[in-house]
């Protein structure tokens, strides 16, 4: 019982680090909640699951490097896996439709990457960054409405220079 014990507490070196692992794992959860939800009410196709597993999976990966205290140097190679894979998830969320000529996903993709980052910030300990930078990045997706009427009122100039 006694290794079985050593097995779940390994790395956690008392319960005051215990309560940063999970604080930072619950608010890596919230913050890639809040801009799943955003996503998702917009009908995007990477929405409150994906930016909740992006956001805690990454928090989790630096998390449990720094709580086994793994040097700087090793865990700044962690971090560029991370910023590497990620950009596997959000490729796959990009489509090119040919006869539109137009690309589609490229914001979706870019709210996974940040999603991540938040989640390597939150992993870091810089809650209060972390927590700045999604209401940045909330307040950067709600700029498709004015980017809706900034293109309607660019196709109906064009229409009326015809």
């Amino acid at each position: 019982m006694e290794i079985l014990w050593q097995e779940l507490t390994g790395g956690l070196h008392g319960s005051e680090q215990l309560e940063r692992v999970l604080l930072r794992l619950v608010a890596a959860l919230l913050l890639g909640a809040l801009i799943g939800l955003q996503r998702e009410s917009t009908g995007k196709p990477a929405g409150l699951r994906t930016h909740m597993l992006v956001c805690l999976g990454t928090t989790l990966f630096v998390s449990c490097c720094s709580v086994v205290g793994m040097p700087l140097d090793a865990l700044s190679r962690v971090i560029q896996g991370i910023a590497t894979g990620i950009g596997f998830i959000g490729a796959g969320s990009i489509l090119k439709l040919s006869a539109e000529h137009a690309i589609k996903g490229l914001t979706t993709a870019a709210s996974v990457w940040m999603t991540a980052a938040i989640g390597v910030t939150v992993g870091l300990g810089a809650l209060g960054i972390a927590l700045i930078a999604t209401t940045l990045t909330l307040i950067i997706l709600s700029l498709a409405k004015i980017e809706r009427r900034l293109e309607k009122k660019m196709i109906a100039k064009a229409k009326n220079a015809e």
